[in-house]
């Protein structure tokens, strides 16, 4: 699998936001970790250098799971803005710091309480940086 790809901006208030939240303990270690560990083996550039099919803050995916074909559809945003009634995902889920910085058709492992399961990045349906929006 490729090096993961992030914006600088997207990179720096993810990490904003890991450390509020260590702070007032809204997220464990475990997760906190696996987050940090992603950004941490990411390639950093610059918005206006990110291509339009990888997973970035605010993107709209459409993800495929390969043990049961079912398809689902969310946006990735920050935690104030979760809404899982609106399929906004915090980027703290452990699927959201699965997929952020992938490309669509990427295949990656991720670790469901059924087991080990394989989402594939069917799409990017709305990515910032493409529609010309270098600051959300």
């Amino acid at each position: 699998m490729s090096k993961i790809i992030l914006n600088r901006l997207d990179y720096s208030r993810i990490k904003q936001c890991l450390s509020d939240a260590k702070l007032f303990k809204s997220i464990s270690a475990s997760e906190a970790e696996n987050l940090l560990k992603e950004l941490n083996s990411a390639k950093i550039v610059e918005p206006q250098e990110i291509p339009g099919n990888v997973v970035t803050m605010n993107s709209i995916v459409k993800i495929s799971f390969s043990n049961t074909n079912k398809q689902v559809e969310f946006q990735i945003v920050y935690p104030d803005k979760a809404n899982l009634k609106n399929n906004k995902i915090s980027i703290f889920s452990p699927i959201a710091t699965a997929l952020i910085g992938y490309k669509v058709g990427d295949e990656i492992e991720w670790l469901v309480p059924a087991g080990l399961t394989k989402i594939t990045i069917d799409e990017i349906i709305f990515q910032p940086e493409a529609s010309g929006d270098f600051n959300m």
